[in-house]
């Protein structure tokens, strides 16, 4: 009887070492940037005007007059009911993004003033967990909601956001209903929502609350899509236009109501607030 034997030969691949890009760099023009020159130019690129993700805390304390701003529901933490575990758990993968961040989760609500003008505040930051919704972001965008209507003022909702939190299941879909729900109070008490959009603001955050607003605003250029633009492709077998999803793309078809650069957002919402105030 003759052995079969398998000849199996283990080549070595040798792969292109990844580009070191600054971490600053633009990905429009290129150009390098120093943090503190970032944050001077409230992370906007100086040459070609790309809008860099602005950190909550950094546009808090920007939009708001100084000093004023009180955080709340700062309690209020993501559980990890599914005991869930994908390459990591679930549990490990909050504590690294709250050591890192510096954030309790994904939006930082509370209270201020904006041009001596007092207003709710619930800002979203992408750099915890992509800014995906789970069950605390849902709770503490309700409570910036229920303080707005307690205190009779306005709520200001900064998105930032890949979608739903995966990790949290069904759990974090439920959140979609309960901001809209809130929303719902909110407009019932006849208290004004204003919404700024910014890069990105994707899957079920653009389908619930994010675009429930009394007037939407939007960053340059900012990704707004329930599904990224490659996956569309894909689906329809089309070529999409170059602004797909973007936020031009949305206010030539009357989707938002304006795209209003980082640096004229503080006037422009000031403005807003005098128009709705009662």
């Amino acid at each position: 009887m003759t052995e079969t034997r398998i000849d199996v030969r283990v080549e070595p691949v040798e792969t292109a070492p990844a580009e070191n890009k600054h971490p600053n760099t633009c990905p429009s023009c290129g150009s390098h940037f120093r943090d503190d020159e970032l944050e001077a130019s409230l992370w906007v690129c100086g040459h070609c005007g790309y809008h860099f993700r602005m950190p909550s805390r950094s546009r808090i304390a920007w939009l708001c007059d100084p000093g004023s701003f009180a955080e709340e529901a700062t309690d209020v933490r993501s559980a990890d009911p599914l005991d869930f575990y994908d390459l990591r758990p679930y549990r490990e993968r909050l504590a690294e993004a709250e050591l890192n961040t510096g954030l309790n989760d994904a939006i930082v609500v509370g209270a201020g003033t904006l041009d001596g003008l007092p207003l709710e505040l619930a800002v979203m930051d992408f750099s915890f967990m992509g800014g995906s919704m789970g069950s605390a972001v849902g709770e503490k965008f309700v409570r910036a909601s229920d303080s707005a209507i307690a205190a009779d003022r306005p709520l200001l909702l900064v998105t930032a956001s890949g979608g739903a939190r995966m990790q949290e299941g069904i759990l974090a879909l439920m959140q979609l209903a309960k901001t809209v729900a809130a929303i719902d109070e909110l407009h019932e008490a006849r208290l004004p929502l204003f919404c700024v959009l910014t890069d990105p603001t994707t899957g079920g955050a653009m389908a619930s609350f994010a675009t429930l607003g009394d007037v939407i605003l939007a960053e340059p250029g900012a990704l707004l899509a329930f599904t990224g633009p490659r996956v569309v492709q894909e689906l329809v077998k089309e070529k999409l236009s170059e602004d797909f999803g973007r936020s031009e793309q949305h206010l030539r078809f009357g989707q938002i109501d304006a795209i209003v650069p980082r640096a004229e957002q503080r006037q422009y919402l000031a403005r807003l607030l005098r128009l709705f105030a009662r």
